[in-house]
């Protein structure tokens, strides 16, 4: 009996301290959650602590557009009477003034009009002295008046005849004022429209060019705007005069700042508007046809955050590392709301408000539980 009773406590006695050992073995096994640096790795890094702050956060909505030109703005160079191109030497993206000489035209043709024009003008000489001649003799009733009316008639045709060679010649460049048997030319000279850029050059030297041939592309840059599309939910947050940052996927970091000024009013098949927006100030960068990125601001809230780079993503979640002590860090999740200028507003519990948070280089810690576990 004595021998049962001894064993039984002995055995009482084992378990027991398996159990104990079982528990303390537990209690010292680190969590996947926590990260513990030596001094020496914590200075081989760029952790830095910091409490959460409360700031003012803006919320946007996110969309995306192309950059665009109104028609007004877009010039299609042609010649109104065709001729080879005798000289240009236009290159896509130049940049032009207004009343530059951007390509040379020649054709017997503008010798033709020129010659036609002058000849109409010495012409018209006659006509005008011939029918001042008629009238005098009208007077004195030594001519008839059909003789003095189709006197007149031929002097007014002729007169119309000279202004519309006159217009012709306007047409393609020449100034009649200047035009003399001296000054007549075989080329005219074709003049930039528009301070602006070449956009498309379709001719080559040499080549004959047809009056509904067009000859390059040119675009007024002042009036470039962003043309955004919006989707049909999101139309009544929006209206004229708001505030939109733009940007490019390559520079998303460089923010071109635009206000709202149209706003369309018919629905695609996508169920999606066309939103125009004029940027504050013109970057020779943005050019017709850049796909741009949009953040269209709508209000804003105060809201406790942290700096964009103390929030890593692992697994579909959003992480922030609490510092427990100077070497050791905790991950925990953390909800986030809207990021703006740097910061991401997050949201936790209150116990955790004034707490210590990593605030910089948070994605180090996160490769260092990821290494740890694997």
């Amino acid at each position: 009996m004595k021998n049962i009773i001894l064993w039984a406590t002995i055995l009482l006695i084992s378990v027991s301290c398996s159990n104990n050992n079982k528990s303390e073995s537990e209690q010292s096994s680190p969590s996947e959650s926590i990260i513990q640096l030596s001094d020496e790795q914590l200075k081989n890094t760029s952790v830095e602590i910091g409490i959460p702050e409360t700031k003012t956060i803006l919320t946007t909505l996110k969309v995306n557009g192309t950059i665009d030109v109104p028609p007004q703005n877009m010039i299609s160079v042609s010649v109104p009477m065709g001729g080879y191109l005798k000289y240009t030497q236009l290159l896509p993206g130049m940049h032009i003034y207004k009343g530059e000489v951007i390509a040379l035209i020649e054709d017997q043709q503008y010798i033709q009009l020129q010659q036609e024009y002058l000849m109409a003008v010495e012409n018209l000489k006659l006509k005008e002295l011939d029918f001042l001649r008629q009238k005098e003799l009208n007077v004195e009733k030594a001519s008839s008046d059909k003789v003095l009316q189709q006197s007149q008639a031929d002097y007014i045709n002729q007169k119309i005849g000279v202004k519309s060679l006159e217009e012709k010649l306007k047409l393609i460049g020449i100034n009649p004022e200047k035009l003399n048997e001296n000054t007549i030319s075989r080329s005219i000279s074709v003049l930039s429209p528009i301070d602006g850029y070449v956009t498309s050059v379709n001719v080559n030297i040499g080549k004959y060019v047809n009056p509904s041939d067009v000859l390059f592309e040119l675009v007024n840059p002042e009036d470039i705007h962003l043309n955004l599309t919006v989707f049909e939910k999101d139309l009544d947050q929006l209206f004229i005069g708001q505030k939109v940052m733009a940007y490019t996927n390559h520079l998303p970091n460089k923010k071109y700042e635009c206000d709202i000024i149209l706003i369309g009013k018919s629905l695609s098949n996508e169920r999606n508007v066309e939103v125009h927006c004029h940027f504050k100030s013109y970057d020779k960068n943005l050019i017709p046809g850049m796909f741009i990125n949009a953040d269209i601001e709508l209000k804003t809230h105060q809201a406790l955050v942290l700096p964009n780079e103390a929030i890593v993503r692992f697994e579909n979640k959003s992480y922030a590392f609490l510092a427990v002590n100077k070497n050791t860090f905790e991950m925990i999740e953390v909800s986030i709301g809207n990021s703006y200028e740097g910061y991401t507003e997050i949201m936790i519990e209150d116990k955790y408000s004034s707490k210590n948070f990593v605030i910089k280089d948070a994605y180090t810690l996160l490769m260092a539980i990821k290494n740890k576990e694997e």
